[in-house]
């Protein structure tokens, strides 16, 4: 079941975007005065196609789902002799640069508007996220090193206000591509206001691969470790542990919340742990022995200590919604800022300060397809306007086959006053092919090391 939601939410998110980016391009065209032949949702053989308008433009189905086009009248690509002169005019090649321009560059732009559209609309509904109120941080941790303390709530990082914990980690990542500093804006209680900083060197060293803000000991605030439901049969009941037990430490260790004693217990398989706690409001302590068992999640069999008890780990939830007006400037600059990211990280693989292993394909994004919609619709759609996103920075790069290599083209001719060679333009296409497979393939080989 989950593998067919995980492929039609591939599907629904793949089409969609590929059908907005291709939109772009045809309503620019038929704006310009061009004429549309087809318009192809996938590549290669067509398999379903229907003719319509003035134009009888061909709307297809392709056989490879990854990608689509429309083929405009173009005289690099079709006979245009026993042509009447009416089409002869409307023939791509025969326009001026600047509705060339507009015509490529609509692909990518109508990506961005897709994921403006989508985040300002999830702004104006109100997105569910936990709050930035922070557990204690581990010793040794920068967030340790610069003062932060459990309970503390941060309101801004580096000047720009924080509401919820995706904008704090988001202002976070930032940081680390930037290898910046931070300065914390926190809310202590019975303190008021306070700063706090977080070193550049501290950003420097992070791998941008995993959680930064866990990296740097920032972690959401959860419920103490209160005993909810006691199963029978489980370790926990044959320990003496009763619903409403407050666990406070094991083996002499201070338990911070439920996820902390939910760790603590999965770290000891067979073996006795000592807990302290409150019960009733008196103090109590008894022996548990959680039982082994195997754990095959994420990957690799391991054996975990469980006690069969219920212990809550939500954290502080707010909802997080703005006016239209404010949620579509937000929505505007979210994509900006994502945008920018985004070039930041591949000059980043580039130049060796990233690893290539950032470097997603279709069975990664397929997965996360399927994860974010078994959470829920807002998850789901801010991962097409994440996906938009990225399909619209990807189509950019100066890349010949790309959109943003036929941008170069056309910018180099607006700069000479004269379209590039024939034989420049060939010789483009065919190291732009190769970057592409290389890229695929290396994309498609990442997707495979992660699922093994």
């Amino acid at each position: 079941m989950n593998f067919l939601q995980t492929l039609l939410a591939f599907a629904v998110a793949l089409g969609t975007l590929i059908v907005i980016h291709e939109l772009g391009h045809y309503l620019v065209a038929r704006w310009c005065g061009v004429k549309v032949l087809r318009f192809s949702v996938g590549m290669g053989q067509v398999v379903w196609s229907r003719r319509f308008g003035a134009d009888q433009t061909e709307w297809a189905v392709s056989a490879l789902p990854l990608g689509g086009y429309v083929k405009m009248l173009d005289g690099r690509e079709q006979d245009l002799r026993g042509l009447p002169e009416a089409d002869l005019k409307r023939e791509f090649t025969r326009q001026n640069v600047w509705k060339r321009i507009a015509i490529v560059a609509a692909g990518p732009l109508a990506n961005f508007l897709l994921a403006i559209l989508l985040f300002a609309g999830l702004y104006m509904h109100g997105v569910d996220e936990p709050s930035t109120l922070l557990a204690p941080p581990a010793a040794e941790t920068v967030a340790a090193s610069a003062g932060v303390k459990g309970g503390d709530q941060i309101v801004a990082i580096n000047g720009q206000p924080v509401r919820g914990w995706s904008e704090l980690r988001w202002a976070l990542i930032q940081a680390a591509v930037d290898k910046q500093g931070a300065r914390l804006d926190v809310e202590r209680q019975g303190e008021g206001r306070r700063q706090l900083d977080l070193p550049a060197s501290a950003f420097a060293a992070l791998s941008l691969e995993g959680d930064v803000p866990s990296a740097l000991g920032i972690a959401v605030a959860r419920p103490p470790a209160l005993v909810g439901r006691v199963m029978a049969e489980g370790a926990g009941a044959r320990a003496g542990l009763r619903s409403g037990d407050l666990i406070q430490r094991v083996d002499g260790v201070a338990i911070a919340d439920g996820l902390a004693f939910i760790e603590a217990v999965r770290k000891a398989p067979g073996r006795s742990l000592h807990i302290e706690g409150r019960r009733a409001g008196q103090p109590f302590a008894l022996d548990l022995t959680p039982d082994a068992e195997t754990d095959a999640k994420g990957g690799q069999p391991v054996t975990v200590g469980k006690i069969k008890v219920e212990v809550p780990m939500a954290p502080d939830m707010i909802t997080v919604a703005s006016a239209p007006a404010q949620a579509l400037e937000k929505a505007v600059r979210k994509v900006w800022e994502t945008s920018v990211l985004t070039v930041k990280m591949i000059g980043k693989m580039i130049t060796g300060e990233a690893s290539w292993r950032n470097v997603t394909g279709p069975i990664t994004i397929a997965d996360y397809a399927g994860q974010t919609s078994r959470i829920g619709a807002v998850s789901y759609l801010q991962f097409i306007a994440f996906i938009s996103i990225s399909l619209g920075v990807m189509n950019l790069l100066p890349i010949p086959v790309l959109d943003g290599g036929h941008l170069l083209y056309y910018s180099l001719e607006v700069l000479t006053g004269r379209p590039v060679s024939e034989r420049f333009a060939d010789l483009a296409q065919r190291i732009g092919v190769g970057l592409l497979v290389a890229l695929m393939v290396l994309a498609v080989f990442n997707d495979l090391a992660r699922l093994l």
